[in-house]
C-alpha cells in the first residue's frame, strides 16, 4: 500500500524537501501532485502567509519494502519478429494513405521495436510538440503486442522530428537553468511526454547548481527546476 503525506512550504520547492525529510527518502522515490500552489491566491489572501501544499506519494511494491522499479523488458528473438510481423502488416495498410515514396524502417530490440517513417511531406503525423507523433505510437505499441505476453515498446520517429526536439529541449534546459541561478528563483516548464521530461532531467543531473523535480499528473505532468539544496 502506498504511503502518502501532505506537506506545506512558501514555495512548492520548499514544501516537497519538506515532505521529502518527512518520509526521509529522495525526490526519485516520491511521486509529487501539488495542491496549492503560490500562484492561486485571492485578493482576500494577499495578506496572509503564503502556503504551497504538495502531497507526496511513497512508491513501493506488493511487499511495502522495496521501490518500484521498470521491470526490464526482454523480448525472444521469435516475439520480436512477431512484433514485427504485426507493425509490418499495419504499415502497409497505413502506408497506402500517406504521401508517394514515403518510406519505414524497423529495427528490433530485446525491448521492443524503432520504427522510422521518412519523406518530406509527413508534418501533419507529427503534430504540434509530437502530440499526433505520440499517439500514433500509442497505437503501434498496442498492435505490436497482439499476440506477445509481455509488453512490446515502440519507439516512433519521423523525418528526425524526436532527435531535432532532444537539441531543441536540451537548450532550453541550459537556458532555463541559466536563468534559475541568475533570479534564484525556480521555474516552471509547460506539461511535456514522459520521454521529453526525462531528456530535461538527464541534462540538468550533472549540474550542480540547479535540480529538477516533476510535478502534476499526466497528461499535464511538468518540471520546476530550481536551484539546488545544500549546494
Amino acid at each position: 500500500m502506498e504511503k502518502t503525506i501532505i506537506a506545506e512550504g512558501k514555495t512548492t520547492n520548499e514544501a516537497i524537501e519538506n515532505g521529502l525529510k518527512q518520509l526521509k527518502v529522495s525526490k526519485d522515490k516520491v511521486e509529487v501532485k501539488v495542491l496549492e500552489n503560490e500562484e492561486k491566491r485571492s485578493f482576500f489572501s494577499i495578506l496572509a502567509p503564503r502556503v504551497v501544499k504538495v502531497e507526496l506519494t511513497l512508491k513501493e511494491d506488493a511487499k511495502g519494502a522495496k521501490i518500484q522499479e521498470k521491470r526490464e523488458i526482454k523480448l525472444t528473438k521469435q516475439e520480436q519478429e512477431k512484433a514485427k510481423e504485426n507493425i509490418e502488416k499495419f504499415l502497409k495498410d497505413f502506408m497506402r494513405n500517406l504521401p508517394e515514396d514515403t518510406k519505414y524502417e524497423i529495427t528490433t530490440e530485446e525491448s521492443g521495436l524503432k520504427v522510422s517513417l521518412t519523406n518530406d511531406n509527413l508534418g501533419y503525423l507529427i503534430g504540434y510538440r509530437g502530440e499526433t507523433l505520440y499517439a500514433l505510437q500509442s497505437i503501434m505499441t498496442a498492435i505490436a503486442g497482439k499476440g506477445i505476453e509481455q509488453k512490446v515498446r515502440i519507439i516512433l520517429d519521423i523525418e528526425g522530428y524526436k532527435a531535432k526536439r532532444e537539441k531543441t529541449l536540451e537548450d532550453l534546459a541550459e537556458k532555463v537553468a541559466k536563468t534559475v541561478i541568475r533570479t534564484k528563483k525556480p521555474i516552471k516548464l509547460e506539461p511535456m511526454q514522459a520521454y521529453e521530461r526525462k531528456i530535461i532531467h538527464s541534462k540538468l543531473q550533472q549540474n550542480s547548481k540547479v535540480e529538477t523535480t516533476s510535478v502534476g499528473e499526466e497528461p499535464h505532468r511538468r518540471i520546476i527546476v530550481s536551484l539546488r539544496k545544500n549546494r
